[in-house]
């Protein structure tokens, strides 16, 4: 009890110290619990969702991949209506129904505006049929009678100001039909941003999927009684083969897989940004408990020389830092659920809605968070407690709060620098590796390696570092800078700390930074290199082109020629008689010259010749397959084809890597029409002297389907460096939180620091120091920290990006490019950032009385 009334007094008389370091574990353990509660109510949201909207048995096509939203085809895969009836004579079957969806659409207003999601959730387009009523309820209007009719979802109309009688078109791959709004549904559920609309049965068979006398599924509900999975077993036995019969938990089972995977990606992102806020935060408790320790060594040493044990010195500084663990990470559970609110809202205003009625606490989130924060800083303020339990009884009689020795030991900088030299060689391998899996466990183990070495080496390089940036920043403060310059060089320890929590941010910034550079450069080094064609056009999400907007672009005048480019599944019998499920790419003759490729062997015009095609390197020496060999290639859902191969291409340096090419024709002669692919893209080049002319033409063609992108060479350039830009954006905001946290370790030391050197404040006070020199000294001090930090950071992570880029540069990363532009105004932002952090230390500095100050101990 003596140790916890002896930790609460502390920690009391301490709390504005201990303020900046609980907010770190605050901010810490938000970021960890918001992440947790966040993808926790993902899931939740679509869980009831699929829960709802699930059949007890639904029945559709085996050829149909139910992860694949869109199909090649741009037409969803389908069923006869004789499929219903079959189902309905099954035993145990309540009722079943026939329904459509499709996925494949783009629904525009009057304005031609596209009113489906811009990214995220699909627009999706469904026939009006009493199963969909368990989802939604009909609020105006009525329910669509007639191809003229179309009813939308609430989120959707109030998005974008739909009412009753406005005017929608729908585009799909069967054509396009324009309706007005007869009715507008309410969710019973939360709809996950994506628009909706409703057709009548026969418009949406016609319209979609082609012809009436079609469905995309059978929905089928049970007799009372009648288990799902003996529902299934029944269906399955009147339907036979060729069907995937599945029940409603498989459905919600098959759907949560396919989001666990996305929502896997974006938790495990995020809580390595919060581990890294974590590692930062280390770095500030372990400074402002090696501080207050210093400060207290007269008390402490009273405390040994009364009787206090060891043991109970340490026990009382780890039960401080168990408090304020705590403290933190119950207010840090607390903000988490706030941001995980703010998450929420921001992914409702990029298009997925998401409903606090859903909101996720579960139990293991505070119990992680708690953990997380008190663990990290009981073992941050380990060290610093070994060091006050060595504090011995003579120490009463010493001044608080002697300087630490400002020589690294030559033990530590011994271990450093092996720890930098380990690292730049594993970063070395790392670029010379010949195998990205090799590569990427060197990089890995050089990216620990250099940055432990920096760490430990960071007392040694302060002393470097601070000296020559003193001389050039300094100096020209004459005396207060030369005192700035000595109060960083007075702890190199302290200084290396908190100058390596700023350098952990800004080394990721500068390694993201290099890479995102790099990978714009290699892509327009191989744009300037490979793409012959003037214009490609293309969807931004990858589905592809609908037939009448590729009529519009091959009518397109003052074009010299349009050049196809389907996808078509094949599986192909190499002549070991090894089969494996591939892609052909059926394109036009024009295409080799849209698209250059390297070849390593034949001629690739050969390949659109009747009956040839070509193969990637990659292909060719996995199967041993050379030029002249004969392929058994099997279409799926067509016919088998013996195709000779006339070319194979290089696998690395190329755009469309591991491509194989065929004529289109000879895609056409063994598919059927309604089999064969969709143009996923189109080339397209100008007649001599009409490329400006072609340019705006293409894109007025095209206007009326504003789902498609049409580029010339220069804005798919620029659509790939604000591609690259917005991903470097958001990685920088969740670093962003390192970094704040790094500042708040630089306040606090600043902090401590003038409370260490009260006395000697008081003294240059009182010998002709004026207030505003003084605050001008600290401001510097701070300013030199932050430089500090940030050139470590900053040498390090161009070192990481670099090494970063020779290893991708195997996957066709070939150009290095350093943005000096961003790397400088980085440094330069580390001064505002040191500005910023010592603004009220200084402030305070300056308020000191010089009588108080020089009394103190």
């Amino acid at each position: 009890m003596t140790v916890l009334r002896t930790s609460l007094r502390n920690l009391l008389a301490h709390k504005g110290r201990m303020a900046l370091s609980a907010v770190a574990v605050l901010l810490s353990v938000a970021f960890v619990s918001g992440t947790l509660v966040f993808t926790d109510t993902m899931n939740t949201t679509f869980d009831k969702l699929f829960a709802v909207t699930a059949a007890d048995v639904t029945v559709s096509p085996a050829a149909g991949d139910p992860s694949d939203e869109t199909p090649d085809t741009g037409r969803p895969e389908s069923l006869p209506a004789s499929v219903v009836e079959k189902v309905r004579k099954a035993e145990g079957v309540a009722e079943a129904r026939g329904s459509v969806t499709s996925l494949g659409v783009t629904v525009v207003n009057a304005a031609n505006e596209n009113v489906g999601p811009t990214s995220g959730a699909p627009t999706i387009a469904v026939d009006w049929n009493p199963y969909e009523l368990r989802s939604v309820e009909l609020t105006e209007g009525h329910e669509p009678r007639g191809p003229t009719d179309v009813v939308v979802d609430r989120g959707t109309a109030d998005k974008h100001g739909l009412e009753l009688g406005s005017e929608l078109r729908t585009i799909s791959a069967a054509g396009d039909f324009t309706a007005k709004v007869s009715g507008i549904v309410d969710f019973k559920v939360t709809n996950p941003g994506a628009t909706v609309v409703y057709f009548d049965t026969a418009t949406a068979q016609r319209r979609l999927l082609g012809r009436e006398g079609l469905f995309t599924q059978v929905v089928v509900d049970a007799e009372p009684g009648v288990a799902h999975t003996a529902l299934k077993a029944d269906v399955a036995a009147a339907l036979g083969d060729g069907f995937r019969v599945q029940t409603a938990a498989e459905v919600a089972d098959e759907g949560s897989e396919d989001l666990a995977g996305f929502l896997d990606v974006m938790k495990y992102a995020m809580l390595g940004f919060a581990g890294i806020a974590f590692l930062v935060g280390v770095f500030l408790i372990v400074n402002t408990f090696s501080m207050l320790v210093a400060q207290r060594t007269r008390e402490i040493g009273l405390l040994r020389a009364i009787g206090s044990t060891r043991k109970q010195i340490n026990r009382s500084v780890l039960l401080e830092a168990l408090l304020l663990g705590l403290i933190g990470s119950v207010a840090g559970v607390a903000a988490g659920v706030g941001l995980a609110v703010g998450l929420m809202e921001l992914m409702s205003s990029l298009g997925m809605e998401l409903s606090t009625r859903d909101l996720t606490v579960a139990w293991t989130t505070p119990v992680v968070g708690l953990a997380l924060g008190v663990l990290v800083t009981v073992l941050s303020a380990y060290v610093p407690a070994r060091r006050a339990a060595r504090i011995s009884p003579m120490a009463a009689l010493r001044d608080a709060g002697t300087p630490a020795d400002g020589r690294a030991g030559r033990v530590r900088g011994a271990i450093g620098l092996l720890l930098v030299l380990a690292g730049g060689g594993a970063l070395w391998a790392a670029a010379q590796a010949g195998k990205a899996g090799t590569g990427s466990l060197w990089l890995g183990a050089g990216v620990v390696l250099s940055l432990l070495g920096f760490v430990v080496v960071g007392p040694l390089l302060a002393g470097v570092v601070v000296r020559v940036l003193g001389a050039v920043v300094l100096r020209v403060f004459g005396p207060v800078g030369r005192m700035a310059e000595r109060n960083a060089l007075r702890n190199p320890r302290r200084t290396g700390a908190t100058g390596a929590a700023l350098m952990i941010g800004l080394a990721l910034v500068a390694c993201l930074s290099v890479v995102g550079s790099s990978m714009v450069a290699s892509a327009t080094d191989e744009l300037d290199r490979s793409v012959g064609a003037d214009y490609i056009v293309q969807n931004r999400t990858g589905a592809p082109i609908v037939p009448q907007a590729q009529a519009a672009v091959e009518r397109t005048a003052g074009l010299d020629h349009v050049t196809e480019y389907r996808p078509v599944d094949v599986r192909i019998t190499d002549p070991r008689g090894t089969e494996s499920k591939e892609w052909l790419a059926a394109t036009e003759p024009s295409y080799p010259g849209d698209l250059r490729r390297e070849v390593t062997s034949g001629d690739l015009a050969g390949a659109y010749a009747p009956g040839a095609m070509s193969v990637g390197s990659d292909y060719a020496t996995e199967h041993g397959v050379e030029v002249g060999d004969v392929l058994t290639v099997a279409f799926d859902h067509g016919s088998t084809a013996k195709l000779k191969v006339a070319a194979i291409t290089a696998d690395t340096g190329n755009v469309d890597n591991g491509a194989m090419y065929t004529n289109v024709t000879t895609a056409r002669a063994h598919l059927p029409a309604d089999r064969l692919p969709a143009s996923a893209l189109l080339l397209a080049s100008a007649e001599d002297g009409q490329e400006e002319a072609a340019y705006e033409a293409l894109k007025t063609a095209l206007a009326p389907y504003p789902q498609y992108q049409v580029s010339n060479q220069a804005d798919y350039k620029e659509d790939l460096k604000d591609q690259v830009g917005q991903l470097l954006n958001i990685v920088y905001g969740l670093l962003a939180l390192a970094i704040v946290v790094a500042v708040l370790g630089v306040v606090n030391t600043l902090a401590l620091s003038v409370v260490e050197r009260t006395r000697e404040i008081g003294l240059m006070r009182a010998i002709g120091l004026s207030r505003r020199q003084l605050r001008r000294m600290i401001r510097l001090e701070s300013v030199v920290i932050a430089l500090f930090g940030a050139f470590l950071g900053l040498v390090l992570g161009m070192g990481w990006g670099t090494a970063a880029q020779r290893l991708l540069a195997l996957e066709g990363l070939g150009v290095l490019e350093i943005p000096w532009p961003t790397i400088l105004t980085v440094f330069a932002g580390s001064a505002f950032v040191g500005l910023f952090a010592a603004l009220v230390p200084a402030f305070r500095a300056g308020r000191m009385n010089v009588l108080n100050a020089i009394a103190s101990d």
